[in-house]
């Protein structure tokens, strides 16, 4: 009886496997069809499509909030750090390439195929989404398995069986339509890339291990320090089909899974004392730390063109939405170049950004003295950046350095200032930080809170609170789309509009 027990068992996780791989995969491709022959990224579609089946699925009694019956869906949404190690890798090389001025050659050792499979989107593409679904489950179950992670989870006993499934998988899911220079060559580039991203997923969990004693850092901050050093080390590395697959699809698929989760929740989190609050905040505040830092780009720093807007956004928030669209080519090529190196340059902030946040968990309060200090930095650095983007006259080399200190000040300003507005407001740290992280869509906030930085109650709610803001992102998606039919220039007044109300709806949120 044992025997079938556990044959059962085997075939139910395949099962399972199975149809997350059919939901997640579904939703990005039909909310690609949803843009497509647009400018509009398809993840302000994975949102609203997220949160309806989580919702759907809870409410029919399929599942129970946190989608506990659905291992993998779950399992699925937590692999963020997996999905930004591409990004941070990239960004190493750009940064780099601008230090030291190299000259790269651009020859690609791939033409994807230009033929579509689904309206919106290729061949190539589809192979990529699907190699990136592979991809992060089999890179993170091995990652399990190295490490002996055992938590009482259904899935504890098959970490060894998804990592074969997914890193066989994604060594496999070539599309046989690209024009491919080499091959074999191509095929082991790819492995390699499997190999460091799970060496150093591997690695930035013993590093947090072993100096939690000291300060309890995330993983995903060490995982971004050494992906962006190996980045430096070989900036000339032309990247395999990892690499490409991550960028173009593991952001949309970790978004689908999590707001899959974070719908699950949506009767749950009403029913927390403080939670509206928390909500009200986490959605008034992105307007203000996304409409207000357009602003300034455009009205101090004279720099209003999708190529400065897109890519600064996306770093200076670590947007999750906005660094997805920018790494899959969503808002045009010259975001894409400069995203990553805005995603990465923020991260040096990290050192002090979870720092005091680790130490604020340690004492259970902010750290006022040292928020208010960090909070000042980030204006000084917030007003030279405007002033080199101000003077930039369009010259590349310039606008990328002013991005690079917008990025990192406004940073400092969106992360410490909201923390000390919540903190001011007699919010909780637990629900500040949870509030904060989706209020500006801080994948690194969120990533933290997610491993338990904060909490268990925060971990678990943390998809729901961080999906809701998202609901704005029709607006976000809607005026960068606009800006990219107005040839690259966005339209000043719906932004300064938007701001506005956002301001006038943290006051609400902290009042009422």
């Amino acid at each position: 009886m044992e025997y079938f027990n556990d044959q059962m068992a085997n075939a139910h996780i395949l099962n399972q496997f199975w149809l997350t791989f059919l939901l997640v995969i579904s939703m990005v491709l039909v909310s690609r069809t949803f843009v497509a022959g647009t400018r509009y990224s398809p993840i302000l579609i994975i949102v609203v499509f997220g949160l309806i089946m989580g919702y759907v699925m809870v409410s029919t009694g399929m599942g129970t909030p946190g989608l506990r019956e659905f291992p993998i869906i779950d399992f699925a949404s937590k692999v963020t750090i997996t999905a930004l190690s591409a990004s941070f890798f990239v960004g190493g090389q750009e940064i780099r390439k601008l230090i030291s001025n190299q000259s790269i050659d651009n020859t690609d050792i791939v033409e994807p195929s230009a033929d579509e499979m689904f309206l919106g989107t290729k061949f190539t593409q589809f192979m990529f989404l699907i190699r990136a679904f592979f991809i992060m489950i089999g890179v993170e179950s091995l990652k399990r398995t190295i490490i002996g992670y055992s938590n009482n989870e259904p899935l504890d006993n098959f970490y060894p069986l998804l990592g074969y499934i997914g890193v066989v998988g994604s060594i496999i899911l070539i599309d046989y339509r690209a024009k491919i220079t080499n091959k074999p060559v191509y095929i082991r580039k790819g492995m390699i890339e499997t190999g460091l991203i799970l060496s150093i997923l591997v690695l930035a969990y013993y590093i947090a291990t072993w100096i939690r004693p000291i300060i309890a850092l995330p993983e995903i901050f060490f995982a971004m320090i050494l992906s962006v050093t190996l980045g430096m080390l070989f900036s000339r590395w032309k990247f395999g089909p990892t690499i490409r697959s991550l960028l173009f699809a593991g952001i949309p698929v970790v978004l689908a899974a999590n707001f899959m989760v974070g719908g699950s929740r949506i009767a749950e989190a009403f029913s927390l004392t403080g939670m509206t609050s928390v909500l009200s905040f986490g959605f008034f505040g992105q307007l203000v730390w996304m409409f207000g830092g357009l602003t300034l780009l455009i009205v101090l720093g004279h720099a209003n063109h999708m190529r400065n807007l897109a890519p600064g956004m996306a770093g200076s928030l670590s947007h999750s939405g906005l660094t997805g669209a920018c790494t899959a080519g969503d808002l045009g090529y010259e975001a894409q170049l400069r995203a990553p190196i805005m995603i990465n340059i923020p991260f040096i902030g990290h050192i002090f950004v979870f720092s005091i946040l680790a130490a604020s968990a340690t004492s259970g309060k902010l750290l006022i003295p040292y928020t208010l200090l960090i909070v000042a930095i980030g204006m000084l650095l917030t007003w030279l950046a405007l002033r080199t983007l101000k003077t930039a006259n369009s010259r590349e080399k310039q606008e990328i350095r002013g991005l690079m200190i917008f990025s990192l000040g406004w940073q400092l300003v969106a992360v410490f200032g909201g923390l000390l507005i919540l903190n001011l407001g007699g919010m909780g740290l637990n629900d500040s930080v949870m509030a904060n992280a989706s209020a500006i869509s801080h994948f690194g906030l969120f990533a933290a809170i997610q491993g338990g930085m904060f909490g268990e109650q925060a971990a678990g709610m943390i998809a729901f609170v961080f999906a809701m803001p998202f609901l704005v992102h029709p607006l976000v998606f809607g005026i960068f789309g606009k800006t990219a039919e107005n040839n690259g220039v966005m339209p000043v007044k719906i932004v300064f509009i938007l701001a506005a109300i956002g301001i006038l709806g943290v006051l609400y949120a902290l009042v009422f």
